[in-house]
């Protein structure tokens, strides 16, 4: 349901949609932090900003930007942590034309130096607390731009200027000369965990796709134009905050509630003085919070639902009668975005089984075996997804930088190939089983490691366990748990 007033003029990228906003919801909060995840940069203080501020402080970034050279074609790291100026770099550089490339803050130098390197970043803006990783991890490298700030600033310092090579670089990163819609928004990469990470392309379509897509969904994820606060402990240079929840707030005028990172003792006071409506969730959180203390202060809160994905089974109803709001299992990849969503937002949801919904009307799915060939229902196969008519990578990625070899065989037979395992119900709902290199071939049987570790978990004396296959030269591959005890 939109307001009295909103703008209904098409919006073609992440910057023209916070233009909007501004218009519509100048005065409402944009972005908020609790003084405990912004303490220590803003004075022991919360921290507030306005749609109309936001906007401002985009505008003015943005032709400092443009100014010192920036734009179409060049790419930018940001390793910002999930600070105002993360988001106000990413809204300012796709007003540019540039291209964001988020940094994890925890990785190695190594390993930022392969993302700087792959990308063509031609300058990375980062906190100066990582100012010693991100000069090692550009050692030996092209030379690259660095600019350093120490904490938010409503008008930052202007990039550095093109000088020799450490400036812009003059080279069209894919989408630059095509629409605004198409061209190339951010560089996200994955966790590399078969190899070295990919760098996955995303447009501003993808991204106000993936916003779209969350608005739409209804059911109990309804989100409400110009009233929600979406708290989330998430980290920016992911898709889940970066695309999911930034676009869906912003493309509705709600506030993003954006946490350091996700801190179980402090979790519901935050909640409940941010007045939070919507949390973000994954995996092991609602099993952190169940095993802290009862609190008599724990369901005086406003959230209506919370959203996210693999939260353990044996959890979930109890997470739920304890805390008093539905967890809504959902699946995505950053490589599907609103292309193939799955999201368990209407009864029955069947919690405590990994149930993530039907496929929405567009959305394709087959469950294949080794051989390819479809699987019967109830029984576990590799998900392939696509979007029906004659554009199945509608809202997909654009492709893996630089690897157009591993895009075409990610689509290999018209399909995407997700690495998942799923299982179809009798009530045409799907369940996610396990990544397929999770999964565990015995003696002719798959088993999900997933479901092994959980019912491991469900033990009193076990803490923590990883369950991984092992050779085995009668069965092939045996389970074998690695267990952490109670101490």
């Amino acid at each position: 349901m939109r307001t009295t007033g909103e703008s209904v003029q098409p919006v073609h990228s992440v910057f023209e949609a916070l233009g909007q906003a501004a218009r519509d919801h100048g005065p409402r909060p944009f972005l908020h932090i609790p003084a405990s995840a912004a303490g220590a940069w803003n004075g022991g203080q919360a921290f507030e900003m306005s749609y109309a501020q936001a906007l401002a402080a985009v505008e003015t970034l943005a032709a400092r930007y443009r100014a010192a050279g920036y734009g179409p074609g060049h790419r930018v790291a940001l390793m910002l942590e999930n600070r105002p100026a993360f988001l106000l770099h990413y809204f300012a550089l796709n007003a540019a034309g540039a291209s964001a490339v988020p940094l994890n803050p925890d990785c190695r130098p190594a390993e930022l130096g392969y993302v700087i390197g792959h990308s063509g970043a031609g300058l990375i803006v980062g906190l100066r607390r990582h100012a010693a990783a991100l000069c090692e991890a550009g050692a030996g490298g092209p030379a690259v731009a660095l600019a350093f700030e120490d904490a938010f600033d409503p008008a930052p310092a202007p990039p550095p200027a093109a000088s020799g090579t450490a400036g812009p670089r003059e080279r069209p990163a894919p989408g630059a000369a095509g629409s605004l819609a198409q061209r190339e928004c951010a560089l996200l990469y994955t966790s590399g965990t078969t190899g070295a990470p990919k760098g996955c392309l995303l447009s501003n379509a993808y991204c106000l796709a993936m916003g779209r897509h969350y608005l739409s969904e209804g059911g109990l994820c309804a989100v409400r134009h110009g009233v929600e606060r979406l708290i989330t402990p998430l980290p920016l240079f992911h898709m889940n905050a970066l695309v999911a929840s930034t676009m869906a707030m912003v493309l509705s005028g709600g506030c993003i509630i954006q946490l350091d990172r996700f801190h179980p003792r402090s979790w519901w006071a935050d909640v409940r003085e941010t007045g939070a409506t919507i949390v973000h969730y994954l995996g092991v959180m609602p099993a952190l919070l169940l095993a802290q203390p009862p609190d008599p202060l724990e369901r005086v809160h406003a959230v209506r639902f919370g959203f996210g994905a693999n939260a353990n089974p044996r959890d979930h109803q109890a997470f739920e009668a304890r805390f008093g709001f539905p967890l809504i299992e959902a699946w995505a990849m950053t490589e599907t975005g609103a292309g193939a969503t799955l999201t368990a937002s209407r009864e029955p949801r069947h919690p405590g089984t990994r149930c993530i919904g039907r496929p929405r009307p567009g959305l394709e799915i087959r469950l294949v075996d080794e051989k390819g060939e479809d699987v019967p229902e109830g029984a576990a196969g590799a998900a392939l997804v696509r979007r029906a008519g004659a554009q199945p990578r509608a809202s997909f990625f654009s492709g893996y930088l630089k690897d157009e070899a591993a895009t075409e065989a990610a689509w290999a037979g018209g399909w995407f190939h997700t690495g998942d395992v799923m299982r179809r119900g009798p009530d045409g709902q799907y369940h996610f089983v396990d990544r397929a290199r999770n999964i565990i071939r015995r003696a002719g049987e798959n088993i999900a490691a997933l479901e092994v570790e959980a019912a491991l978990l469900g033990h009193p004396a076990i803490a923590q366990v990883a369950v991984i296959a092992a050779p085995d030269a009668l069965r092939d591959e045996e389970v074998m748990a690695c267990v952490v005890p109670v101490a």
